[in-house]
């Protein structure tokens, strides 16, 4: 132990021969070069905006500000997976390179961190820092960083007027890009200083198209029924797909991926595990193809949007879907 502390070291093990070295390194170099899984979601991320799928007029807009290497301050609205933090995030590589890009982009999920501390602290700190530097590929740079807010619309209205003060002061040498599903949460002086993109959700041309994709080069196999319900479960929704699509493979191991395997993992009841969500969404379309009266249709529906927006907004799941039943049962014994 005293020689440990003075910096020596007291080995009793046998040197090693040249042959047990060589194994030993051997060794060591197979396992650095053993890859870590990785999320399909994240492996197939788009590199480039060029590879951002169905939002043409926000890649043409992006493009030609990339080509004059400069971005206004951005607000990205629209469902989730439809390519928002991907396409800001290809088009920051595009700009700074790989060398730079961890070092120009700061990237906070606002609904875990969206109180106004934050905003005082990392954004403000980040966006007074001073850039310098240049590409090794001899390409411009812009003399700015990049901060991205993920799911903005979960700040809190304080850190949003935090933040618009935060925008004014550090224009020179800071863009922002403000990401979320509601732009109607947003206070309208951070909307105004802002590009406003829209985010449409995927067709289902486009999501059969990447979802083919990538079984292919993961060598899974599909059926064109389960690529069809995939699709239609995921609801334009492209990391969703992605998702279930990895989920159905882990689940098969190796088997074909069929319509019964899609349901399993896109089920709708909670007892098993699945969102409540899912539920409301194939209950509504469940209801307006039902041989009910106009009336009986009307307030289910009705209440049907009152509980997806409970949901959203984080009430009980259980609660919620009893008192779902309840107006669905209401409705229906008038039938009896």
């Amino acid at each position: 132990m005293q020689a440990f502390l003075k910096g020596t070291s007291i080995s009793t093990k046998p040197p090693l021969t040249k042959d047990r070295g060589v194994a030993a390194s051997a060794g060591s170099s197979g396992e650095n070069k053993k890859a870590k899984p990785v999320p399909w979601v994240e492996k197939y991320r788009p590199k480039c905006v060029d590879e951002v799928a169905f939002q043409e007029e926000v890649v043409a807009v992006l493009k030609k500000s990339l080509e004059g290497a400069d971005l206004p301050n951005l607000l990205f609205y629209g469902p989730p997976g439809t390519g928002k933090t991907s396409t800001i995030l290809a088009a920051a590589r595009e700009l700074f390179g790989p060398e730079l890009f961890r070092l120009r982009v700061l990237e906070l999920n606002a609904s875990d961190e969206r109180g106004i501390q934050v905003v005082r602290e990392k954004v403000k700190n980040f966006a007074q820092l001073t850039v310098s530097g240049s590409r090794s590929d001899g390409k411009p740079c812009p003399p700015f960083k990049i901060v991205i807010l993920d799911e903005a619309d979960s700040m809190t209205s304080a850190a949003q007027a935090a933040l618009r003060r935060t925008m004014e002061k550090e224009s020179k040498t800071t863009r922002f890009c403000l990401i979320c599903n509601y732009v109607s949460r947003i206070i309208e002086p951070l909307t105004s200083r802002c590009s406003k993109f829209r985010f449409k959700p995927l067709s289902d041309k486009i999501q059969q198209q990447r979802l083919l994709d990538i079984a292919k080069k993961e060598n899974v196999k599909i059926s064109d029924e389960g690529i069809a319900y995939l699709v239609k479960v995921s609801e334009g929704d492209l990391r969703k797909a992605i998702t279930f699509l990895q989920s159905a493979t882990r689940l098969t191991g190796g088997k074909e991926i069929t319509e019964k395997v899609i349901t399993d993992i896109a089920g709708d009841l909670i007892d098993e595990g699945h969102a409540a969500t899912q539920l409301v969404n194939q209950l509504h379309d469940v209801v307006v193809e039902n041989n009910l009266s106009d009336k009986q249709k009307s307030i289910i529906t009705e209440k049907l949007a009152e509980v997806d927006k409970c949901l959203a907004d984080g009430a009980d799941e259980h609660l919620q879907l009893i008192s779902l039943c309840a107006t669905v049962m209401q409705q229906l014994s008038q039938n009896c």
